[in-house]
């Protein structure tokens, strides 16, 4: 790697230098007060007195965003690598709603996104820790996906029967004027929710609702303990913040010696 490239890698992607700690915290304080420009812009009283003001803050902070993930880019070994990575897509994300202001009014709203970016703040601060209960909490997460998929499709099936059911039960008249109705109505209830839009007149369709709230009360915690079995088996790692040269990824083993990911010496 070239001297330039790996002392700018340094600055972006390291938080052990000075400057790559001051660097990190700039970008982090640059993140909240552009989030906090669009929140205030959402505001019409303030968008009315100061609109230009925080729209031009608001081109401002996407230009210096838009640089930074140019440099990030420049000083990996593997910018595409990087670019499709978990930071890398959330690096884009932040920058491309104010282009697509341009074009689509309204789109800066979705500028909010750069919220995620804060997640950068665990290894600013040198909390590998967090790191490491985050990897733990996606490796769960990963693991409960094919059970969480059956269990999801047997609640769509009981949905499609109750609302079916609540449709010849209670017709037009209650308001169950279709099956999609009945099924809006069977989600609001099961999942414990109750907006109230849409009720039952008939006994029948009452106690096919009790039915359906109690049976609500048991699903929401299937799919808690699907998770925490999981997590109770994930496995427990100390990690460090230091991030790969070559891509750009983070979260290693504290005593690795190559990345996880690319096999580029750390």
């Amino acid at each position: 790697m070239r001297l330039w490239r790996r002392r700018l890698h340094e600055i972006i992607f390291e938080a052990e230098t000075p400057e790559g700690k001051a660097f990190d915290v700039a970008l982090l304080v640059c993140i909240l007060a552009s989030v906090a420009t669009v929140l205030l812009e959402s505001v019409s009283s303030i968008r009315a007195q100061y609109g230009s003001i925080l729209r031009a803050l608001e081109w401002g902070f996407t230009i210096l965003f838009t640089v930074e993930y140019v440099l990030r880019l420049a000083c990996v070994g593997q910018p595409l690598r990087y670019a499709t990575s978990f930071f890398g897509i959330v690096d884009f994300l932040a920058i491309i709603p104010t282009y697509l202001s341009i074009f689509f009014a309204g789109a800066q709203s979705l500028i909010v996104i750069r919220a995620l970016r804060l997640l950068r703040i665990f290894r600013v601060l040198k909390l590998a820790h967090f790191v490491g209960e985050a990897r733990m909490l996606r490796e769960a997460l990963h693991a409960s996906v094919r059970k969480i998929i059956v269990f999801l499709g047997t609640v769509v099936t009981i949905v499609l029967i109750v609302g079916s059911l609540m449709y010849l039960v209670e017709g037009e008249a209650s308001g169950f004027s279709s099956i999609p109705q009945g099924m809006y109505w069977a989600i609001v209830t099961l999942t414990t929710v109750g907006y109230g839009d849409i009720a039952p007149q008939t006994v029948l369709g009452k106690l096919l609702a009790s039915v359906v709230m109690i049976l609500g009360y048991g699903i929401i915690a299937v799919p808690t303990g699907i998770v925490t079995v999981e997590l109770a088996h994930a496995r427990r790692a100390p990690l460090t913040t230091e991030a790969c040269p070559d891509c750009g990824a983070g979260g290693h083993d504290s005593d690795a010696d190559f990345c996880k990911y690319c096999g580029t010496r750390l």
